[in-house]
């Protein structure tokens, strides 16, 4: 890449809708050579037992979101912040801030040239600012419904209220910088990927 030729890391940031396969698209990037930055993994690390962010959720959310073990479960986490959008801004303002500061540090600590932020709220996270390109992956309804009702077991009617809440698709489109149809065969979106990475090169 150009900018690599600089020394300078150029970060790609990756959102898009429920169902959409962001991982996907994540995969064939990191299969260039990009480092990739995973916000639901540094999730999934702030909410163990003892962290002030476990604390935190407890407090506000009740100890329904708990398992059997005590940890949180997510899937109940889920079920209480997704509620209503009043709900999953509490969520959002207990977590935004420790994933973006995570995120801050792995860009920086990143050896590699080129950094993958999948981050599935990254417009909606204050993100843009850490990021050089975005790509948005979108995908047919009727697809997105078929991957999170095969996938994740949700039901009609738990897919419906996530989608309810998030940011709508068409209104992330106009911060992308590339958008993926990732509603076909898995090799139209593999030549979708190698056509943005050649531009990028570039």
């Amino acid at each position: 890449m150009k900018r690599q030729k600089e020394n300078k890391k150029i970060v790609i940031g990756i959102t898009g809708g429920l169902g959409t396969g962001k991982s996907t698209v994540v995969r064939m990037l990191k299969s260039y050579g990009a480092a990739v930055i995973d916000a639901d993994q540094i999730a999934h690390g702030i909410i163990k037992p003892g962290k002030k962010i476990y604390l935190k959720l407890v407090e506000t959310f009740g100890k329904k979101i708990l398992g059997r073990n005590k940890n949180i479960d997510r899937k109940k986490l889920a079920r209480a912040a997704f509620r209503n959008k009043n709900s999953l801004r509490k969520l959002n303002l207990i977590m935004h801030p420790e994933i973006i500061q995570a995120i801050k540090e792995g860009i920086k600590k990143s050896p590699r040239k080129a950094v993958v932020v999948d981050a599935p709220l990254l417009i909606e996270a204050g993100l843009r600012g850490l990021v050089d390109k975005i790509i948005v992956v979108r995908a047919e309804r009727e697809t997105q419904l078929k991957r999170l009702l095969g996938k994740r077991r949700l039901t009609k009617k738990d897919i419906a209220r996530r989608i309810k809440v998030q940011m709508p698709l068409e209104k992330k489109f106009c911060f992308a910088d590339f958008i993926i149809d990732n509603s076909g065969s898995r090799e139209k979106t593999r030549r979708q990927v190698a056509g943005i990475w050649k531009t990028l090169e570039n």
